[in-house]
């Protein structure tokens, strides 16, 4: 080899070198929400602080206020929220550098076993759709989506074909937030404590897509402990091979789970706070604490999602 062509041979090996050096400084750090704000956002237009705001002289505002209403609580996004509200949501939160949760549901036949909450998406194409413009609308904004509640735990009431449309429907959610909200951390719901065995919720959860995200969700809108919720978590992960990652959602369980019940048991509390950590990723209230759960227990009067200032006041006082 000549020197002309030696000489080529290095400055083309260093440029190489250099470019491939390059390249790997310009890759994108992980997602981490947490590290890029600054504590929770707090939805100014929850069911609480709605309430709050309209009753400024019922006896029970200031506790609802500042016990519910003025902590972090999940927006919930369902059957007619648009790409629009979520983008506005995320925004606002965006706005305030701190870090928003979200709950996509709106999962055709939802609440199968519990009935109480009924409805959804109207076809697994209208799923498709809804969910692909709801983490469009998040983008790159950081933030927190828990999906679909109850979604994996409702197959004993559902037939072999139903289960296959869902479990496609929700590896569709995990791969559009995957794709299209590179800053999000978002976890499947994975039932809670008493529901599904561990090793049978990790299939389910292997089948729906896990893979593509964070990780799962335990104890939405129940009231397991964060003890038994962080035990089965663990079981959970577990199963999996170990490497996934949890949330629990404590809104609802500062005395524990009342055996035998799950729609508005009375003696319930409020758990913690929502807080980084905890024994997993997260505890984070997602269900809003005095939203009813059904018409049933000690609200038979009060449809599921309606905001009771009566419960509200019972989980403030454990009563």
């Amino acid at each position: 080899m000549t020197r002309t062509r030696r000489t080529f041979s290095r400055i083309a090996t260093a440029a190489v070198a250099v470019t491939a050096c390059a390249l790997a400084t310009a890759q994108p750090a992980a997602a981490d929400p947490l590290s890029d704000t600054n504590g929770f956002y707090v939805n100014t237009a929850s069911n609480p602080a709605t309430w709050v705001a309209a009753h400024p002289t019922d006896a029970r505002a200031a506790a609802i206020r500042t016990q519910i209403a003025e902590q972090p609580i999940a927006a919930w996004f369902t059957t007619g929220s648009t790409g629009s509200q979520v983008a506005s949501y995320v925004g606002k939160a965006a706005s305030h550098g701190q870090l928003p949760v979200l709950v996509a549901y709106n999962i055709p036949g939802r609440d199968a076993c519990g009935g109480q909450s009924g409805g959804g998406a109207g076809s697994v194409a209208a799923y498709k759709t809804w969910i692909s413009t709801f983490a469009a609308a998040i983008a790159d904004r950081p933030a927190v989506v828990v999906i679909e509640p109850d979604a994996l735990g409702d197959f004993d009431c559902m037939s072999d074909a139903q289960i296959q449309d869902r479990l496609g429907m929700l590896t569709y959610a995990t791969q559009m937030l995957k794709a299209k909200a590179p800053d999000t951390w978002a976890y499947l719901d994975a039932g809670n404590a008493g529901w599904t065995d561990a090793a049978t919720m990790a299939g389910r959860l292997k089948g729906a897509g896990i893979a593509n995200v964070r990780g799962f969700a335990v104890n939405v809108s129940n009231y397991y402990s964060t003890s038994a919720s962080t035990t089965y978590a663990n079981g959970v992960n577990s199963a999996l091979g170990g490497g996934s990652h949890f949330v629990i959602d404590t809104s609802r369980n500062g005395n524990g789970k009342l055996a035998g019940e799950w729609c508005n048991p009375a003696g319930r509390k409020l758990g913690t706070r929502p807080q980084e950590g905890g024994g997993g990723d997260m505890l984070l209230w997602v269900k809003t604490p005095g939203n009813s759960d059904g018409q049933c227990g000690i609200a038979p009067d009060v449809p599921a999602g309606t905001f009771s200032p009566d419960l509200a006041t019972r989980l403030i006082n454990g009563t």
